[in-house]
């Protein structure tokens, strides 16, 4: 007899168990897709928790060879915990690990000196990341993961007059890696080696040199640059090929009433000043054995700043006690000039070897003539133009001496220092030693006058 007659079959009675199933299923799997995704991020978290804790730990570091170096101590010692990492005191030997070259260069007389510093570092190391005691500050490279930072900085002041330049040589040749602690211990003998500024050397403040170059050449050039660019009187540019980042400064160039000289220097023009120059003049004097006075027949002023070239020339033409002045602008990406004459002439006054005439290059009433190919500076600031953005036919008289100065030497100068020479030709009729130059203007960027580099020997070891 069949047991089952009368009964319908039905499946409910297993239902509760394989929704228990699914449910005990999506558990394990959330689960196990959230260790998947968690566990790496918990080991990520826990590997900058240790970068942070060297970091901390460079950072004391920094401060006690700091005081090393400054003589406050002899000798001072710091524990490293290096959580499976190495440690490398890199001596200056390997000059991969950093160089410092400063250059202080005289345009003038075309003339450079330049120190080469080894600055060494010590380095931790683990799986890519990188932090380093380096140049008095503390680094840290992220590898892949991003670039180096700056996480104390290093020992490279600037005000905007004085740059003021401890560095820190470090030497030793040591390493240790493992689990451990190590201690990091760091003498010196106190006597920094002054290499600015030094009276046997002639090298002294204020300095008369025109431009100083410092090249850091560094694993951390990019921090180094981005260190100097947070400065609020710096700003530097990086070699990507040589690892260098490159901080220029410029001496002060002369201003008020100082004797003409035939390299006039004058310093980044402040580009948002509409009106930069306030004096700009030349009292010009005949020498004294020249029968002829006051006679050029091709006076010249030229500055040159890449491809962008102003010339001043001025001439004893249309009458006898009389300069007759031309400006001319040239930039060779435009391929074409930009050409003025004078419709008034400079007064040439005295007899002979006794004549003199003012030259005022910032005379609002000295009107200028366009005769030049169609204008292409005046306009927007840009690359190759610069304020104000006009339209200028040939022929145009509305502009002055004054308006093609303020032009164009702010157009030459806004990204850095110019050098006009001047030229009276092969019988310069001109006595330098009795003529004057009146230059007040708006200068801005990085400017030093006064210069202090120490180089600081410091002997650093591992101890395990």
């Amino acid at each position: 007899m069949d047991e089952n007659k009368g009964l319908l079959p039905s499946c409910k009675a297993v239902s509760s168990v394989v929704g228990a199933l699914i449910m005990f299923s999506l558990t394990v799997i959330c689960i196990s897709v959230m260790i998947f995704y968690s566990v790496p991020v918990v080991f990520e978290m826990q590997e900058e928790a240790k970068a942070q804790k060297i970091e901390q730990a460079f950072t004391i570091l920094d401060s006690r060879i700091s005081k090393v170096a400054l003589g406050e101590s002899p000798l001072q010692t710091t524990t490293v915990s290096l959580m499976g990492g190495q440690i490398n005191v890199n001596g200056p030997d390997e000059i991969d690990k950093g160089m410092m070259t400063i250059q202080i260069i005289n345009q003038t007389s075309n003339t450079k000196e330049e120190f080469n510093c080894s600055l060494g570092t010590i380095e931790y190391v683990k799986d890519g990341r990188k932090i380093a005691y380096e140049g008095g500050g503390v680094w840290s490279d992220y590898g892949q993961k991003g670039g180096a930072i700056m996480i104390s900085p290093p020992e490279f002041h600037y005000n905007g007059v004085t740059l003021t330049l401890p560095i820190m040589k470090i030497n030793g040749n040591s390493s240790s890696s493992g689990k451990g602690d190590i201690n990091i211990a760091v003498t010196s003998d106190n006597t920094p080696y002054v290499l600015y500024p030094n009276t046997s050397a002639h090298r002294t403040n204020p300095v008369t040199h025109d431009k100083i170059i410092v090249y850091i050449k560094s694993d951390y050039y990019k921090a180094w640059a981005n260190y100097a660019d947070t400065m609020v009187y710096t700003s530097a540019t990086t070699n990507e090929i040589n690892k260098t980042a490159i901080i220029q400064f410029h001496t002060t160039p002369p201003m008020g009433e100082f004797s003409l000289i035939n390299k006039l220097r004058i310093a980044q023009v402040n580009a948002s000043n509409t009106l930069p120059f306030y004096d700009f003049a030349f009292h010009l004097e005949a020498e004294d054995t020249n029968s002829d006075g006051l006679n050029p027949d091709n006076y010249e002023m030229k500055a040159t700043s890449g491809t962008k070239t102003l010339t001043y020339n001025f001439q004893k033409k249309k009458g006898a006690n009389q300069l007759y002045l031309t400006v001319t602008y040239e930039d060779t990406i435009i391929g074409t000039k930009e050409e003025w004459t004078g419709i008034n002439l400079y007064p040439v006054s005295g007899k002979k070897a006794d004549q003199y005439a003012t030259v005022d290059l910032l005379n609002s009433s000295f009107m200028m003539e366009y005769e030049g190919d169609t204008e292409f500076s005046w306009n927007q600031s840009g690359p190759t133009t610069e304020l104000p953005d006009v339209y200028i036919e040939p022929g145009n008289k509305s502009f002055s001496v004054n308006d093609l100065t303020q032009h164009y030497i702010k157009l030459i100068a806004k990204d850095d220092t110019v050098i006009f020479y001047i030229d009276g030709g092969k019988s310069d009729p001109v006595d330098y030693s009795t003529s004057k130059i009146t230059l007040n203007y708006d200068s801005i960027g990085n400017v030093i006058t006064y210069l202090h580099i120490t180089q600081n020997e410091l002997d650093v070891s591992v101890l395990n």
